[in-house]
């Protein structure tokens, strides 16, 4: 009976099975879509150090044929030959994965599987389907990996890019796309009996390793004698694949734009004079004669300043002075002041209200002034209307009324209500302790319910709402202050080498709703970028469509003297464009 996996499930294939040749199937498909399957072969660092070890549908095997392309068969829309024992031990880790050829999203995909057959038996088999994707055009399926002995792991990650993103997400690069040759005649069937590593033509008995045909009511006549298409190579005249996309332009590449100067005077230069009227030549000057200039030249070319009329005291005139920076517009604040409390810097103040009082504050009143009212003006409460509002850096509240679902919040964190609110105890269960406690994601937590507002803050740390709009983010329990109960979240295990316990964990959180993070300081956001690397203990999170790998740098002999860097064991983040992390300026 074939074991049944769960996304981030691992086990030894020598737990599955004792044979070391492999059939790996894979099941995936979407109405109006088409996918290519890949195998990735990659090094102890997980890249891919020779591309050679890149098995697709143009290069359909490696060099000693330890990973060989099957096609699709008995049901598989893919298919490949593993042979553990052939392969090299430089190839460290095989990871299979699915892209979309052309315009898609996985959400879009049907029930699918990745499955591993045996000796003629089904072993293991990874279930996924598309509610466990968005908007990613990639997903790692699963992965052979060489830990003391090789493993299986059912990944089901996504990936934004397609198959050239991901290629180079592994380290390769993308060649410019060539005319595809014919299909090699080395790939064509013998008449007569069918190789080993393929699926019966003939309703006779599986190979060794290969999946279980499924029964056919009659034989299946002779195929004709014409070369059969692999998978692997376009047929004879398909048209070829579409070229693969150019790589977008680093932003670092781009020339820098110059602004244009003013003189050094500061004054613009005058514009040009007005054209003479229809009809009527230009005034020109007599030969020889230097043309007279229209308007002077501003100060600072070629001459002093023209001296400036006295101004004339207040009220000359009977006229009334003008009140400072009339006929121009006020300066934004940050040139010589300072932005109000709770009012964006640059942004004017509401229509009607006096330049430079707080925001909130009544009609006339002044922005300083004696009194315990005035001085405590810029600490009002804000009120926005909205189920989550952030009071300061340090302060938020959450109005229960709105959205008419609980808050879970970490135990104390409480410290102000208004309204008629009910606090009680959320359990995690007995699993959910053993987990906790097991892998350091165990949160204390209390359920908010009722009708009011809940201030929540802890030891001064700064806080922040980040909104989830059916995406996903990975925070560490320690960083999580509250979220909506409409979230949901698991434990998630980060694999690594040369670390306590092999791993490392965090919390995962999607769905539609509003988790408030905090920090310790101003963080950071980065991009993930190939070489994007964060100290374990300072990072807070990370987009869920990022790969983790833990990228460890222990040396005994270093270890060994005083001097040690203290940086032996830090995340690598690897990912599409648009994935980031968020690292803090501290080190728990």
């Amino acid at each position: 009976m074939a074991r049944e996996f769960q996304r981030g499930h691992k086990a030894r294939i020598s737990d599955l099975t004792t044979g070391t040749d492999l059939y790996v199937g894979v099941q995936i498909s979407a109405p109006g879509l088409t996918f290519d399957i890949s195998c990735f072969g990659l090094d102890a660092d997980e890249r891919l150090s020779d591309d050679r070890y890149f098995v697709f549908f143009n290069q359909p095997k490696s060099p000693e044929e330890s990973i060989q392309l099957l096609g699709a068969q008995a049901g598989d829309t893919e298919s490949f030959r593993v042979t553990l024992d052939k392969i090299p031990p430089q190839i460290q880790k095989l990871s299979f994965t699915a892209t979309i050829d052309g315009a898609g999203q996985m959400s879009q995909i049907s029930p699918g599987y990745v499955r591993i057959v045996a000796g003629g038996e089904e072993v293991a088999r990874y279930a996924f389907n598309g509610s466990e994707f968005s908007t990613e055009r990639a997903v790692m399926l699963g992965d052979f990996y060489l830990k003391d002995v090789w493993r299986f792991a059912a990944v089901g990650q996504g990936f934004d890019g397609g198959l050239d993103a991901l290629l180079r997400n592994f380290g390769g690069e993308v060649a410019d796309e060539e005319t595809p040759a014919a299909p090699q005649q080395a790939q064509q069937p013998q008449a007569g009996a069918a190789p080993g590593f393929a699926p019966p033509a003939q309703a006779t008995a599986p190979p060794a390793f290969g999946a279980p045909a499924a029964a056919a009511p009659a034989p299946a006549p002779a195929p004709a004698p014409a070369p059969a298409a692999q998978g692997f190579a376009p047929p004879q005249g398909a048209t070829p694949p579409p070229p693969a996309p150019a790589p977008a332009p680093s932003v670092h590449a781009q020339p820098t734009i110059v602004a244009p100067m003013t003189p050094p005077g500061g004054t613009p230069p005058p514009p040009a004079p007005a054209p003479a009227p229809y009809g009527q030549p230009g005034q020109q000057a007599p030969y020889g004669q230097t043309p007279a200039p229209t308007a002077p030249p501003p100060p600072g070319y070629g001459q002093p300043p023209a001296p400036q009329a006295p101004v004339p005291p207040p009220g000359y005139g009977g006229q009334p002075t003008p009140p400072p920076g009339y006929g121009q517009p006020t300066p934004p604040p940050g040139y010589g002041q300072q932005a109000p409390y709770g009012q964006v810097p640059g942004q004017q103040a509401p229509y009607g209200a006096p330049q430079g009082a707080p925001q909130g504050a009544p009609q006339g009143a002044a922005p300083q002034g004696p009194g315990v009212a005035a001085a405590l003006q810029q600490f009002k409460e804000t009120p926005t209307g909205q189920r989550w509002t952030q009071q300061n850096k340090k302060l938020v509240r959450v109005d229960l009324g709105i959205g008419g679902h609980p808050v879970l919040a970490r135990q104390g964190s409480m410290v102000l209500y208004q309204g008629k609110v009910d606090f009680s105890y959320k359990g995690a269960g007995f699993a959910g302790r053993v987990v906790g406690n097991a892998t350091g994601q165990e949160m204390q937590l209390m359920r908010c319910t009722g009708q009011g507002q809940v201030f929540l803050a802890e030891n001064s740390t700064m806080l922040h709402p980040i909104e989830l709009q059916g995406d996903g983010i990975c925070v560490s329990a320690e960083n999580v202050l509250a979220f909506d109960e409409s979230l949901q979240y698991e434990v998630r295990r980060i694999e690594g080498h040369g670390i306590p316990g092999g791993a490392l964990f965090t919390m995962q959180f999607t769905g539609t709703g509003t988790i408030v993070v905090k920090t310790h300081g101003t963080p950071v956001v980065l991009p993930v970028t190939p070489t994007t690397f964060a100290d374990c203990n300072a990072v807070v999170a990370w987009s869920a469509a990022s790969q983790v790998v833990v990228s460890s740098q222990v040396r005994m002999r270093r270890n060994a003297y005083p001097g040690d860097t203290g940086e032996s064991v830090n995340l690598q983040f690897r990912g599409a464009p648009g994935n980031f992390i968020v690292v803090q300026p501290y080190e728990i």
